[in-house]
């Protein structure tokens, strides 16, 4: 095995190298974007949120002179949630105070431009955690919670079950508490919400204990894995966490998987295991091995081998923080003329081995090239407006490396809503945050309660203050 590395690290070191050199920008410097690089445009200025009383005058401005409001932290959203041409952006990432921890409740508070590695620092002291977040801690507070996200936790749902309270700033100029008890109606609006409906300023999360978990790896097929799930995962109580991937090497496309489990560790304390990492191994020749897997089937081949028997691993012993604490540099590809970009799908459980494999039998009729797909489970959750998780889903997280000029972006659209079509078959949904590929019909079919956030924007919001593009495409309209 060792060999085998060494020599897929020099050959994929030539390959980088060759990638280096080609990789430069193609956004021009006087437009802004999100991370998908599809649809720049020119804004009236980007305003770094610092203080309360600055945010709440640039509502008073954006009204008084007609312009529209859009939000950003991180801005890895792919649809054009975060910007609008001839807008104000306003980028929350320096909001960002840890308020308050408070141990005895397990809450912490924090402004919303806080990211989740600096609430992790905040409360690992305490021996606490997060309940809900992405599988990586680079994304902000707001933008997390704004996209109701979810991540490898099983037993806690998306992260909208975690929120107990934040402070909305809305478009009439006025902050409001915002609660199950208090201001009811904006809580599941706001959250899940894309910046349409005011500026979360902060956030009170209820959080858990940080454990120790030995991770065990199992092999299976697709046609295998909802009963796995069920027996193994879902009825041990032990096992708190869950992630599996599905290859996309050609031999065993999407047929084959591997699932990582996180299981609570009884016969050994959580300390001197529980100092946050700062480096991931492997995190360097991963980068370079999926380069290959864009550009070769081969390439696919030997990363699904080398994942499957080797990065998978069992018998780590990690504590809850650090199992939520990647830094392996997410979405870091930067080539001219082509992006990586994800397209997420909730499934029903029990429909998970036949949707798969329609989706085989539309990825082998389409050119769209498919790079990873990795596995989650989120439990039925509708307290979002916009709820994805309309039962228990397996959310299948896609990574596609696709072209950007217009004609293959054509392409790509079409073998999208292909897929989306034979999602909406198995009684699926799909993530919104994500490049708008859909048709505003198939938004329609996955997610019927528009109408309702239609009419609570136009109660909320008449004048279309809080805008985006994710609002002009899909609830803009009728």
């Amino acid at each position: 095995m060792k060999l085998k590395l060494l020599a897929l690290a020099a050959l994929t070191a030539a390959c980088a190298l060759n990638y280096a050199a080609t990789a430069t920008p193609d956004q021009d410097p006087f437009l802004i974007t999100d991370y998908s690089r599809l649809h720049p445009v020119k804004v009236e200025r980007i305003e770094h949120g610092h203080e309360e009383e600055q945010l709440v005058e640039l509502v008073k401005e954006a009204r008084d002179r007609k312009l529209t409001i859009s939000i950003a932290g991180q801005r890895h959203s792919q649809g054009g949630h975060t910007y609008y041409k001839d807008g104000l952006v306003v980028d929350m990432t320096p909001f960002n105070r840890i308020l308050a921890v408070d141990p005895q409740r397990k809450t912490v508070r924090v402004q919303a431009g806080a990211t989740w590695k600096d609430v992790q620092d905040a409360v690992n002291p305490y021996g606490l955690a997060v309940k809900t977040m992405q599988s990586q801690n680079i994304f902000t507070v707001g933008g997390s919670i704004s996209i109701n996200a979810h991540g490898r936790d099983i037993r806690n749902g998306s992260l909208i079950k975690s929120v107990e309270s934040f402070r909305l700033l809305t478009a009439d100029g006025h902050i409001l508490p915002v609660s199950r008890t208090e201001n009811a109606d904006l809580f599941p609006l706001a959250l899940g919400g894309y910046g349409l409906f005011g500026i979360i300023l902060d956030v009170t999360l209820s959080l858990t204990d940080d454990e120790l978990y030995r991770t065990a790896a199992d092999i299976m097929t697709v046609d295998e894995y909802s009963n796995y799930f069920r027996s193994r995962v879902q009825a041990d109580p032990d096992v708190r966490m869950h992630i599996a991937r599905i290859s996309v090497a050609p031999e065993s496309f999407l047929t084959d998987m591997y699932a990582i489990n996180y299981r609570l560790e009884r016969d050994q304390p959580l300390s001197g295991h529980n100092r946050l990492q700062t480096k991931e191994a492997w995190v360097a020749p991963l980068k370079l091995l999926f380069q290959l897997n864009r550009s070769f089937d081969w390439g696919k081949t030997q990363l699904w081998s080398l994942q499957k028997n080797y990065f998978a691993g069992s018998g780590t012993l990690i504590s809850r923080n650090n199992a939520m604490r990647s830094d392996s540099g997410f979405m870091e590809y930067r080539q001219a003329g082509s992006n990586d970009l994800l397209q997420e799908y909730f499934i029903p459980v029990d429909a998970f081995a036949d949707f798969v494999r329609d989706m085989r039998s539309d990825l082998q009729a389409e050119p769209l090239n498919l790079l990873n797909i990795t596995v989650r489970y989120v439990n039925e959750d509708r307290e979002a407006a916009l709820s994805y998780a309309t039962t228990d889903m397996f959310a299948l997280v896609c990574l596609f490396n696709v072209p950007l000029s217009a004609e293959d972006q054509a392409e790509t659209g079409k073998g999208i809503r292909r897929i989306l079509d034979s999602v909406l078959k198995h009684g699926g949904t799909y993530y919104l945050p994500y490049a708008a590929y859909p048709t505003e019909q198939q938004f329609h079919a996955a997610y019927p309660e528009y109408a309702a956030v239609k009419k609570a924007k136009d109660r909320w919001d008449p004048d279309r203050l809080f805008m985006n593009y994710f609002y002009e495409q899909y609830l803009q309209g009728e």
